[in-house]
């Protein structure tokens, strides 16, 4: 395909006025035109002559780039430049793929060395799945730059999106280097917890608490009672993957921000030698891997976890968690990363979640909704300011009160931000086992 350029254009406009000047003042001057318009075909037509061949770039095969939600990846493409050496003035490309890929719209500069030319896209992706690369198309001038000429190459490529572990793996090892506990240490650990690990003599500066008074009378010497971290806990980690999971929350939808985090969590806890287990559900149980431990869970839980499927059903909180209540049969930790959309999911829910505080221990993780938290705190301007303002307000105090009462029942809460989203429910599952409530 060619094309005129935008220097074309504007030469073939400015003399179109000239034409019409020369033409009404002298008798000859209408020639103007024509000779105008003759010289610049010729000209787009050299320059047409001069510029590169289409025939003569190809594309070699593409390689499938490693993409994972909500991290930068870059898609790179390898076009040989052969023949004659001609003029490739402006190369530049633009792909056609599918919108969840999150490939910039603008056009990309083509860098040509030694007649070879790389492409290379940036992207983000919004979702997880199969996103499509249907084309990349190439364009060019010729030196007048007065054409453009452009190939469309087909290129079909499908580019699996999955869960971001490089996120998880960051993570995990900022989460363990900066706090011993969390796996560094040596385990067992002695002294912290409250399982029994054995007797030794009482030493001045022990608590005295510690001293087991049957035992020291039948070996006629003070002995005191050691302990150790428990391990071996049941963490559940209950994603909501409902509606209201799809929707994005900064450029990410909300249910691949609890899988980064719920992974994140299994790995802290498997490192701390609990068993995990991976649960999701919406208007229905959709996924539940049981509770593993092990080398292997990891593996096994991340890939559970890619399969977690986006969902426009409302999340039935009353049959999703009282199935899972059935399948759990001792006392465990429950995480459940969910939002409250309207007062009556969250009636629902904690009708629900009262039911499971009378084995388990539960966590709710809640992110912060800073839109609307954003739209009760800018100034009013106009009447529809102050409208968005009361109702983002009135809708705030509706979560409050909710979180509030789960609270009130016995739940812990991690109401944050997507920013500190990780650390902060890492650091409430690490309080609780300190606090020895699992």
């Amino acid at each position: 395909m060619i094309y005129p350029t935008r220097r074309s254009v504007i030469l073939m406009a400015v003399g179109a006025p000239a034409a019409l000047i020369a033409g009404a003042l002298l008798p000859a001057g209408w020639l103007l035109g024509p000779i105008w318009i003759v010289a610049l075909a010729l000209l787009a037509g050299l320059d047409a002559l001069l510029s590169g061949s289409r025939r003569r770039l190809q594309l070699d095969a593409p390689s499938v780039p490693d993409a994972a939600v909500g991290r930068a990846g870059h898609l790179e493409l390898i076009l040989r430049l052969t023949g004659r050496r001609r003029t490739y003035a402006g190369l530049e490309g633009r792909l056609a793929a599918q919108a969840s890929l999150g490939v910039a719209a603008e056009a990309s500069r083509v860098a040509v060395q030694d007649r070879v030319a790389t492409a290379s896209f940036a992207f983000v992706p919004e979702r997880r799945g199969d996103a499509r690369v249907d084309s990349l198309r190439l364009r060019w001038s010729g030196p007048l730059g007065l054409i453009y000429k452009q190939k469309t190459f087909a290129l079909d490529l499908d580019v699996p999106v999955h869960v971001d572990l490089e996120w998880v793996r960051d993570r995990a090892v900022q989460l363990f280097a900066r706090d011993p506990v969390t796996g560094i240490r040596v385990q067992p650990l002695r002294g912290e917890g409250s399982e029994f690990h054995s007797l030794r003599d009482f030493q001045t500066g022990m608590d005295r608490r510690s001293i087991d008074w049957k035992q020291s009378a039948r070996h006629t010497a003070l002995l005191a009672k050691e302990f150790r971290a428990e391990r071996n806990n049941q963490i559940i980690l209950a994603l909501d993957s409902g509606r209201s999971g799809s929707d994005p929350v900064g450029g990410m939808p909300r249910i691949d921000r609890f899988i980064h985090v719920a992974l994140l969590m299994a790995v802290t806890s498997l490192r701390m030698g609990d068993r995990v287990g991976l649960y999701a559900f919406d208007s229905a149980p959709r996924l539940s891997t049981g509770v593993v431990g092990g080398s292997g869970a990891f593996g096994m839980l991340q890939r559970a976890a890619s399969k977690v499927d986006y969902s426009s059903h409302e999340t039935n909180y009353t049959l999703g968690l009282t199935h899972l209540s059935s399948q759990l049969k001792r006392r465990s930790l429950i995480m459940v990363f969910t939002d409250f959309t309207d007062s009556t999911s969250a009636e629902l829910m904690i009708e629900s979640a009262a039911r499971l505080l009378q084995r388990h221990l539960v966590v709710f993780v809640v992110l912060r909704d800073e839109e609307l938290e954003g739209l009760a705190a800018t100034a009013p301007e106009a009447p529809d300011d102050v409208s968005r303002a009361v109702i983002a307000e009135s809708l705030i105090l509706e979560r409050e009160v909710v979180i509030t009462r789960l609270r009130r029942m016995g739940a812990h809460i991690v109401h944050t931000t997507v920013e500190r989203l990780g650390p902060d429910v890492v650091q409430a599952y690490m309080d609780l086992k300190r606090r020895d409530l699992l």
